[in-house]
């Protein structure tokens, strides 16, 4: 592959028993694969000792003085990537369910100009983990959303394993929907015409954390997400 500058961006939160494995395992896939690549963890105002774990490792930093959620986290870390002049982001979240050899398959559409976004999918295969029943339901909800609302169908709407070039990268400098961020995006990013490309991932079950999603919050999740979903679909449409 191609030599770009790649920023890979750790969102946190009350993850301090998995995010030194994390940070690690893509220290080792940049080595392994001779990669132009740093990694930023982005702390979201943790109230565990995740950003004691964070300074002792191999990797930038940001360390947020208020809680924003994992869209605010997230443009924190990619308007870091536009104003160092980086080619490519990448979201791996904190919590280990993002296996950092991964990486690789990410990384190749977009060093090859093959895509804009790249999206990890855990249904293209249908390996690893899966994710509850439930959640799945939902998944598929989003998919036939973004099939009415932009013509493309995503199988993994909610997957935050995903690459953005630099095209990308500028539009969510300037705009990131900030609540539940994975679904909502695609919208944006059906709306600004960008080629968005799956790619099959194994995913793990979450290492360690607080989850920002619980069993009981899943239909009001769902309610909160397709509101949020139509509200960005209104605010680009004209785009």
């Amino acid at each position: 592959m191609k030599s770009l500058r790649v920023l890979v961006v750790v969102p946190c939160y009350n993850e301090q028993s998995s995010v030194a494995a994390v940070v690690n395992d893509i220290h080792w896939v940049k080595t392994r694969f001779g990669l132009t690549l740093d990694t930023l963890v982005v702390n979201d105002c943790s109230t565990d000792n995740t950003m004691a774990v964070v300074r002792t490792l191999d990797c930038l930093h940001l360390d947020l003085p208020v809680n924003l959620g994992i869209g605010g986290c997230m443009q924190a870390g990619y308007k870091y990537a536009y104003r160092k002049g980086y080619d490519v982001a990448v979201q791996v979240d904190g919590d280990g369910q993002h296996p950092a050899e991964g990486l690789i398959k990410l990384l190749k559409p977009i060093f090859e100009d093959q895509a804009d976004v790249v999206i990890g999918s855990r249904f293209l295969e249908r390996q690893g983990f899966q994710s509850s029943f439930v959640r799945r339901i939902g998944i598929r909800y989003f998919r036939w959303l973004n099939q009415l609302l932009i013509h493309k169908t995503v199988h993994d709407s909610t997957s935050g394993f995903r690459a953005f070039n630099r095209k990308t990268i500028e539009i969510v400098n300037a705009y990131y929907p900030d609540e539940y961020p994975e679904p909502e995006a695609i919208v944006q990013f059906g709306l600004h015409n960008l080629r968005l490309l799956e790619v099959p991932v194994l995913m793990e079950e979450r290492q360690g954390g607080t989850s920002s999603i619980t069993f009981i919050q899943s239909i009001y999740y769902l309610f909160k997400v397709t509101m949020g979903t139509l509200f960005v679909y209104i605010r680009l449409r004209k785009i």
